[in-house]
C-alpha cells in the first residue's frame, strides 16, 4: 500500500536520491573485463559475450538488407504508419532546436566568431532481448539526423535466433540509421568506444540500458563523449482537488511499471484526492500484466504527499526535480510558471507522460534522479560541437599586445607574453 505523508523539505530531498546510479563494485569488475577484452580481441570477444548473455552470436554482425526487408513484412501496417508520424512529431518539434554559428568584429581588425558543426560519428545504443524499444531509435536517431551528424550507426541486442526487433529495424528506416548491429550489453558500448573489426569506432554513444550498459558508458566518457547516466524512471504529479484520481493513479502506475526501483509521486492539495488516488492503485495493480514489478516500486518507492496549496506543491517538485513532471490542476499553466527543475512537464489531465514516450515531439531521454536540477532533455545540441574562432590583424594585436603580455606575466606564464611580444620584435 502506497505511503501518505505530510510534505516536509527534508522528504522532498531524500526523494531525489535514488539507488539507481550506486556503483556496484562486482559490476564494475565484470563491465571492465568485457570493455579490455573487446578492446583486444574486437569481433571474437563480441561474439563470444553474444553467446553468453544472449544465447545468440550472429555472423555477420551487421543486419543485412533482407533482414529490413523482413522485419517490414512481419510489421503490421497501421504500426508502421503510428512509427512515421510519431517520427514527423519529432522532427518537427527538433527542428525549431536548430542553430548556427555567429561572427561579429569587436574592433578594427578584429573577427570573433563560432563554428557549428556535427560530430561526425554517433553511435545508438537501443535495449533489446526480451523487449523493443522503436521508439528509442526515432527519439535518438532524428535529433542526431537534423544535426547534420553524418554516420549513425545503431547497436541493439538479438534475440536468440539471432535476429533484431523488427520494430528496431524500422525506426531505424524511417530515423535514418546507417547500419544496424546485432550485438548489446557493455560489449556493444565497448565496440563501439574501441572499435572492432565489424563495428566502426563512434565518437558519441547515446540510448538508455541496463546497469551493465550504464556502468560501460560511465567507464568509456572521456574515450568517447556520452548523452547521460540514466536511472529508474520518476514521474511526480502535482494535483489540485480538481484533479481525477483515476487518471492520477493510471499515470503512476505507467512509470511504476518499468522498474521496481521507479519511482511514482502525487503530491496534492486534498486530503480527498490522496485517499481516492490510493484507493484507485489498488483497484488498478491487480489488472496489470506487470503487476509484480509496478507493486514492488509502489510499496517501495510510491508516495503521497499533501501540501497546503499548489505553490507547496510546486516548491515540493522543484527540491524533487522529476524526470517527469505532470500538472493536473484547474490552472496548469500558472503552476507551469513556478516550475525550475523538470525533464518534461505536461500540462492537465489529457497529457499523460505516456504522450511524450511515444508520439507528441519532445523528447523522451530526460535526466532522472534530480538531475533535471542542471541538465537538459537530449536534443539537437547533443550531437554538435562549438568552436571558436579569432582572428585579429597586426596591428589589432599590437594595441593588445601589452595588455596581454601583462595578464600572463601576473599568471607566471613567461612564454605566454613573448609569444605575442615576438611578433614585434622583427620589422618592429
Amino acid at each position: 500500500m502506497i505511503r501518505i505523508l505530510s510534505y516536509t523539505k527534508e522528504m522532498a530531498g531524500r526523494l531525489a536520491k535514488s539507488p539507481g546510479l550506486e556503483e556496484d563494485a562486482e559490476i564494475q569488475r565484470s563491465v571492465d573485463e568485457i570493455i579490455e577484452q573487446v578492446r583486444r580481441r574486437g569481433d571474437a570477444a563480441v561474439l563470444e559475450y553474444g553467446r553468453l548473455f544472449d544465447g545468440a552470436a550472429p555472423e555477420p554482425l551487421r543486419v543485412a538488407e533482407e533482414e529490413f526487408e523482413e522485419a517490414e513484412s512481419r510489421l503490421d501496417k497501421g504500426f508502421l504508419e503510428i512509427l512515421a508520424q510519431a517520427a514527423e512529431n519529432i522532427k518537427s518539434y527538433h527542428e525549431r532546436q536548430l542553430r548556427s554559428g555567429f561572427e561579429f568584429s569587436p574592433g578594427e581588425g578584429e573577427v570573433l566568431g563560432q563554428q557549428v558543426t556535427p560530430i561526425e560519428r554517433v553511435g545508438i545504443y537501443v535495449p533489446g532481448g526480451t523487449a523493443s524499444y522503436p521508439s528509442t531509435v526515432i527519439m535518438n536517431a532524428i535529433p542526431a539526423r537534423l544535426a547534420g551528424v553524418p554516420q549513425l550507426i545503431i547497436c541493439t541486442p538479438p534475440d536468440r535466433r539471432g535476429k533484431a526487433a523488427p520494430g528496431v529495424l524500422a525506426a531505424a528506416r524511417i530515423a535514418g540509421g546507417d547500419a544496424v548491429y546485432k550485438c548489446g550489453g557493455a560489449q556493444a558500448i565497448a565496440a563501439m568506444a574501441y572499435g572492432t573489426e565489424s563495428i566502426p569506432r563512434v565518437y558519441k554513444i547515446v540510448g538508455p540500458g541496463n546497469i551493465y550498459v550504464a556502468t560501460a558508458k560511465r567507464r568509456v566518457f572521456g574515450l568517447v563523449d556520452i548523452d547521460m547516466i540514466a536511472g529508474p524512471s520518476d514521474v511526480l504529479i502535482l494535483a489540485d482537488s480538481t484533479a481525477n484520481p483515476a487518471l492520477i493513479a493510471a499515470d503512476m502506475l505507467a512509470q511504476a511499471e518499468h522498474d521496481a526501483l521507479a519511482t511514482a509521486v502525487l503530491v496534492c492539495d486534498s486530503e480527498r484526492i490522496a485517499r481516492e488516488t490510493a484507493s484507485e492503485l489498488e483497484k488498478r495493480l491487480a489488472s496489470l500484466p506487470r503487476a509484480e514489478i509496478a507493486r514492488k516500486a509502489i510499496d517501495s518507492r510510491g508516495l503521497i504527499i499533501v501540501v497546503k496549496d499548489m505553490e507547496e506543491a510546486c516548491e515540493c517538485a522543484n527540491l524533487i526535480a522529476p524526470e517527469h513532471l505532470e500538472i493536473h490542476a484547474a490552472e496548469p499553466f500558472k503552476a507551469l510558471e513556478r516550475i525550475n527543475n523538470a525533464g518534461s512537464i505536461f500540462l492537465g489531465d489529457s497529457s499523460p507522460a505516456a504522450l511524450g514516450d511515444y508520439f507528441a515531439g519532445p523528447n523522451h531521454t530526460l535526466p532522472t534522479m534530480g538531475a533535471a536540477r542542471f541538465a537538459s532533455p537530449l536534443s539537437v545540441d547533443d550531437f554538435i560541437k562549438k568552436s571558436s574562432y579569432v582572428f585579429y590583424s597586426r596591428e589589432a594585436l599590437r594595441h593588445a599586445a601589452g595588455k596581454i603580455a601583462a595578464f600572463a606575466r601576473t599568471e607566471g606564464l613567461e612564454a605566454h607574453a613573448r609569444s605575442v611580444e615576438a611578433r614585434f620584435e622583427v620589422n618592429g
